[in-house]
């Protein structure tokens, strides 16, 4: 990237450009490092990872393609916001105020709003009936759909509810809450069969459900209900929590396992609608 001189007039898109520029590379530090980095230990909703630590000026300045003098200047403006802080061994990471403007945008964010394109786009591309579901206590309720137009078609009424442990997006909520809240869950219960394609042996579910989150998605194998087969993914916020889950229905003889990446994809736009930075 060719870089203006110090006489050189900077137009002030060119100086947002950079500005985000800058932002985004210090926000990817907030990421889990790849392997063989090190890094500090996770922040919540993703215990357990290791963190890249506060990026130092020459970082900043080599994936941003900035000279590092324009790198400095544009730093020392964001900090005198309280958009970036520098550390003690002057590298910079996100302000704080960062997170009082993040929190009043998070107020106004509809799930439903910022759901509903990307389902239609998903149903436009599989055929299928796509569904937005969240969790309350022992259930996953049915918050939004987009229906496919195919003859025979697997629907779910608005408004509806299922147990946890017999849908794709239930086991995934089941896994992010833990192993000791699955079990509190599965004592509660008794897991329950719905078809006899329901797990319900406690040691089986958990692996069932440990494994799917690990993966980033979830499958209904006519667990539900008979003939009727789902993809579930996670939906996250900003913080890392699982706040929704969205997923495919269809006959099950229909269901196809190369959709799972596209099913994936839309659950991660949703996310990035929501904050979130995967």
């Amino acid at each position: 990237m060719n870089e203006p001189s110090k006489d050189t007039p900077v137009s002030s898109i060119q100086v947002i450009d950079r500005l985000v520029q800058l932002l985004d590379a210090i926000a990817a530090n907030y990421m889990p490092a790849r392997d063989g980095e090190s890094g500090a230990r996770g922040v919540a909703g993703n215990a357990g990872a290791a963190f890249r630590p506060p990026a130092s000026l020459k970082i900043l300045s080599a994936e941003t393609g900035l000279h590092p003098s324009t790198a400095h200047r544009i730093l020392a403006a964001l900090g005198s916001h309280g958009l970036v802080e520098r550390t003690a061994a002057g590298h910079y990471q996100l302000g704080v105020k960062l997170l009082s403007l993040a929190s009043r945008v998070q107020e106004r964010v509809d799930l439903r709003r910022e759901a509903l394109p990307i389902m239609e786009r998903l149903r436009s591309a599989l055929g299928e009936t796509v569904n937005l579901t969240v969790r309350e206590d022992d259930e996953v309720v049915y918050v939004e759909r987009v229906s496919s137009h195919k003859t025979i078609r697997v629907e779910q009424v608005i408004g509806s509810r299922a147990p946890l442990h017999v849908t794709a997006v239930g086991k995934l909520f089941l896994a992010h809450d833990g192993h000791a809240a699955y079990l509190t869950y599965a004592r509660r219960t008794s897991l329950p069969a719905y078809t006899a394609n329901t797990l319900t042996h406690v040691k089986q579910l958990w692996q069932a459900a440990q494994d799917a989150l690990q993966q980033g998605y979830a499958l209904d194998n006519e667990e539900a209900e008979i003939g009727v087969g789902c993809i579930g993914v996670p939906v996250w916020d900003a913080s890392g929590t699982m706040v929704a889950g969205l997923s495919i229905s269809a006959p099950v003889q229909r269901r196809r396992d190369e959709w799972i990446p596209q099913v994936i994809a839309a659950g991660m736009q949703l996310s990035g609608r929501l904050g979130y930075h995967s």
